[in-house]
């Protein structure tokens, strides 16, 4: 860790809130929002955290009273800069930014991405409120993520507060999303669950893989919306949030996303080949940070996704932006904002599914290339 006296400390003790205990990792990033909890693991892995005056591992949990003490690293960070990045905006109010995020752009600042990507474009478009969240890692506002080329819905936080709440819901299973897919192959049933524990590949570790040991538990459950041309539409919901989930679990049952050239998709008899891999986040659901309300809102198809469609026969599902949410407003009465139920994929799920035990990773992580960030982070 080096010369601790050389560095900026905090030291703190755990309240009365934890008293069943929770992981360490977990806590700090709830008691200092403006990081996440990978940053904090990574602390932990350099010997940066003592609780009770011992260094503890990051699967340690801490409990009411604890003496924790953090050494700040003294990390060189080169200066977000503000870009006139357009941002396709859904709703937006005083705590949240609800965006359609375009293919081909990285969500936040990484080893080979310093420009062009959402947090530049955040900066420029409210750089009073982005500007106070700054930090180390460079993700001010972000509490999920999307990969490079998959398209659809992303909430930013414009707040730390909001920020801390937001990755809670993450936390907790609150948020849900459905995704637009576009797969090979065609199917014999309309609808499906699939249950595999997701870990890194045994031997390419850029890449993530069904384990038979190990992994984390993932859910992915998916419905049939139309087939042709030997593609089929699926509309599919996430129980878990684990890094590259569908594209992993659709490449698992045989069914890649059409045009995913990380996970089998881009064969060279496909009846197409898109330059990206056709998955869209099309539907999110979450509970606003200061009302609690439930929100939903859904994010129109990009032209790539929609000419995919067209091109293979394809029900245009999501063409045209649905009917309007009213104004974000979290002073409004209790209930007067609720939108409609989304679609219900999960009639055969048991409650304790929703809410299954283990680590609490919040989504999501970009591309696992070199050129992004391979942090600990959950997404589809």
């Amino acid at each position: 860790m080096g010369d601790n006296d050389s560095q900026s400390k905090s030291t703190l003790t755990v309240d009365e809130q934890y008293p069943d205990g929770i992981r360490i990792d977990a806590f700090l990033a709830r008691t200092f929002p403006e990081h996440s909890r990978a940053f904090f693991q990574k602390c932990l892995a350099e010997h940066r955290v003592l609780v009770n005056g011992r260094h503890p591992k990051r699967s340690d949990n801490v409990c009411t009273g604890d003496a924790i003490e953090v050494f700040w690293p003294l990390l060189p960070v080169d200066k977000l800069e503000p870009e006139p990045i357009p941002l396709d905006i859904i709703a937006e109010d005083k705590d949240v930014i609800v965006l359609n995020k375009p293919p081909g752009m990285v969500v936040h600042p990484a080893h080979g991405n310093t420009s062009g990507t959402l947090v530049h474009g955040l900066l420029f478009h409210a750089g009073a409120a982005f500007a106070e969240m700054a930090d180390e890692e460079q993700r001010p506002g972000i509490v999920h993520r999307l990969d490079k080329d998959t398209s659809g819905g992303i909430v930013v936080a414009k707040n730390s507060t909001a920020q801390l709440l937001l990755k809670d819901a993450f936390q907790q299973r609150l948020v849900e999303k459905t995704y637009l897919a576009i797969v090979l192959g065609s199917f014999d049933v309309l609808s499906g669950r699939i249950e595999a524990n997701i870990g890194r590949h045994p031997v390419n570790r850029q890449r993530m893989a069904v384990v038979e040991r190990g992994g984390k538990h993932a859910v992915t459950l998916f419905r049939v919306l139309g087939q042709n041309h030997g593609c089929a539409l699926l509309e599919v919901k996430i129980l878990t949030g684990r890094t590259h989930q569908i594209r992993v679990h659709c490449a698992f049952i045989n069914h890649p996303i059409l045009g995913d050239h990380v996970y089998g998709g881009r064969p060279r008899n496909a009846p197409l080949q898109p330059p990206r891999q056709m998955l869209h986040a099309w539907k999110i659901v979450f509970p606003h940070p200061r009302s609690k309300i439930m929100r939903q809102h859904m994010a129109p198809l990009p032209d790539d996704f929609r000419d995919a469609l067209a091109a293979l026969e394809l029900p245009l599902i999501g063409e045209h932006q649905p009917p309007q949410d009213p104004p974000l407003d979290p002073d409004a009465e209790p209930g007067s904002q609720l939108a409609r139920p989304p679609v219900d994929l999960m009639d055969d799920v048991e409650e304790d599914d929703l809410l299954e035990p283990g680590d609490d990773d919040w989504p999501e992580n970009d591309d696992l290339s070199p050129n992004y960030d391979l942090d600990d982070d959950d997404d589809p």
